[in-house]
């Protein structure tokens, strides 16, 4: 299916630039497409769907915090290490969470 929607768009692409009037139909597109942006249902829209984006990333960053998960790479975070690998612990990757369940 991506396949797909890659050739279409490819397509539509070469017809707009490779026809005649080529740079006025995509200046006509693109000003159809700013119209549209601007359009207020359309930016209330992207503001709904940008509120909820938010929220989801807020409770599965609260969810992945309270798990067994979350305390292992808050305290491998806040435990400093002399061992070589600092870098993965800073990092909240360590070998000893691989294969742990949420």
């Amino acid at each position: 299916m991506r396949g797909k929607l890659m050739f279409i768009t490819g397509l539509a692409a070469g017809f707009v630039l490779g026809s005649r009037a080529g740079r006025e139909k995509y200046e006509e597109i693109a000003a159809n497409a700013k119209k549209v942006w601007e359009h207020p249902t359309v930016q209330e829209a992207a503001g709904v769907a940008q509120a909820q984006a938010n929220k989801l990333y807020t409770e599965g960053k609260d969810k992945i915090n309270q798990s067994k998960l979350g305390e292992k790479l808050h305290s491998a975070s806040t435990t400093p290490t002399t061992s070589g690998s600092a870098d993965l612990s800073t990092s909240g990757l360590s070998s000893t969470s691989t294969g742990t369940k949420i």
